[in-house]
């Protein structure tokens, strides 16, 4: 029966496009269905705050680099994940990220988590020579970021793209960006306090490079990979998944 069905739909051409429409609009469906209850999904966050300038620009650099192809930035609720990188993601702290960095392969360590885990020098002594710090590694070096000058022309178009799709940044952000963007990299600037005003006194201002006269791409990834997992304060850590204790 099964086959006959088959060679008869594979013989009607208008049965078989209608076949292949209804089978299209089951997954269509279950795709886009959730997006109309997002809302209800996506954990309030009223203090998270944006990325400043310069942790966009070194988004775009880790983007541009390819690093998302070998590290996560999701940390999922079992209990070996949590234990090793900490609390588990939260849907709000992927909030204003276009794109999405999630990931889905670990050739390095998942990142969701690696904000202040360790220091601006740790980083850029990773970046320079990743075996220097981790000598099992297999990352590629990126030395030339810290001889390569930030492009601070496009950091404006940058943030006004991002409001354009929901990112709530105000038209004084937009203005002050390539400002803002030397003062978090500048700690003695006279910009930093304003810089703290829009975008919270959490925001960490630092030589992150180590090197003041001179705003490079290094500055940026460093800035980036220290706010991961740190926009929004997480509540109490929350237990991860794990098989039911039974009583003896």
């Amino acid at each position: 029966m099964r086959e006959f069905f088959h060679r008869k739909i594979e013989r009607t051409a208008i049965g078989f496009v209608l076949a292949i429409i209804a089978a299209a609009s089951v997954g269509g469906i279950v795709e886009i269905a959730p997006l109309f209850t997002i809302q209800e999904t996506v954990e309030h966050a009223p203090n998270m705050r944006l990325y400043t300038p310069l942790e966009l620009a070194g988004r775009n650099i880790y983007v541009r680099e390819g690093c998302y192809a070998c590290h996560s930035q999701m940390v999922r609720t079992l209990r070996d994940e949590v234990e090793r990188y900490g609390q588990y993601s939260l849907a709000v702290e992927s909030k204003y990220d276009h794109p999405m960095l999630w990931g889905s392969k670990r050739t390095g360590p998942d990142l969701a988590r690696i904000g202040g885990k360790y220091s601006d020098y740790w980083h850029v002594a990773h970046l320079h020579n990743p075996r220097e710090v981790t000598p099992e590694s297999n990352m590629p070096a990126y030395r030339f970021l810290s001889r390569t000058p930030l492009e601070t022309a496009t950091l404006q178009s940058d943030l006004n793209a991002m409001r354009s799709i929901g990112v709530p940044y105000t038209q004084e952000m937009i203005d002050h960006a390539v400002k803002d963007a030397e003062a978090q990299a500048t700690p003695d600037s006279e910009n930093a306090a304003n810089l703290l005003k829009r975008y919270g006194e959490k925001t960490q201002v630092s030589a992150f490079d180590g090197v003041t006269t001179q705003l490079t791409e290094m500055d940026a990834l460093v800035a980036y990979l220290q706010v991961l997992g740190r926009l929004v304060e997480l509540p109490a850590k929350q237990a991860a998944s794990q098989p039911s204790e039974r009583a003896p």
